[in-house]
């Protein structure tokens, strides 16, 4: 278990690097890429998903397909915490890897960048705060983005399943992400918001873990778990 844990918080960790970093990228001050938009951030999103399971294989990098996973009977259910809790330190040390690279940027944005906008270089907001229709949004995302990749899983073609999970990641990021910014994903959130908390940002906004807990936090897992067993019932997937 100690590799597939390491793989798992070396996965993730790879995700948020690519993720928040091009957030980072194309909002900063003094970047290269500032400015370049949604396209380039979800693309690059998408992109980096599939380099980080090209490289750890077969990893989950997300505590709702660790869950899913668990209820098809993938995984044992001693796994989940352990594999959820490797995944959200990733996470963490993802996210402080970008800003040990960005910091000059970071520091240059200080009077520029509202405080709010630089706590959503690292997790996700809502466009508009609405707290059920946001939980209804993060659960649907999970729920297209964990069928999807079981659906995707059965296809054996050796390589098909990285380059598969990137383009279901573009297309719900381009499709249904405009609410709430797609986390899908408990450590991709909670991992970035731990480190935006605990890093010495000027001016820092409060973290709003409310939003954190309740929208991405605990909706992927329901998203996954309804995944899990539409999949199964309708599909025969295991």
């Amino acid at each position: 278990m100690l590799h597939q844990l390491i793989a798992e918080f070396m996965g993730t960790a790879l995700m948020i690097i690519f993720g928040v970093g091009v957030h980072c990228s194309s909002v900063l001050k003094g970047t290269k890429y500032r400015g370049s938009g949604h396209i380039f951030a979800i693309t690059t999103w998408g992109f980096g998903i599939s380099i980080a399971l090209f490289i750890f294989g077969n990893v989950c990098i997300n505590p709702a397909m660790v869950l899913a996973q668990c209820l098809l009977g993938n995984l044992p259910w001693s796994s989940f915490i352990p594999y959820s809790v490797a995944e959200v330190l990733g996470g963490v040390i993802g996210s402080v890897i970008v800003w040990i690279m960005y910091a000059d940027h970071f520091k240059a944005s200080t009077d520029e960048i509202s405080p709010i906008t630089i706590r959503n270089l690292f997790c996700t907001a809502p466009a508009v705060r609405n707290l059920p229709r946001n939980f209804f949004v993060e659960f649907f995302d999970t729920f297209i983005f964990i069928s999807g990749i079981l659906a995707i899983s059965e296809i054996k073609t050796p390589g098909i399943v990285p380059i598969g999970v990137g383009l279901l990641v573009w297309a719900i990021g381009m499709g249904l992400g405009g609410p709430t910014g797609f986390a899908m994903n408990l450590a991709r959130d909670m991992g970035p918001r731990i480190a935006h908390a605990i890093l010495p940002i000027a001016n820092k906004a409060e973290s709003d873990w409310t939003y954190g807990i309740i929208v991405p936090g605990i909706a992927p897992f329901f998203g996954a778990a309804v995944a899990a067993w539409f999949m199964h019932g309708f599909f025969g997937i295991n």
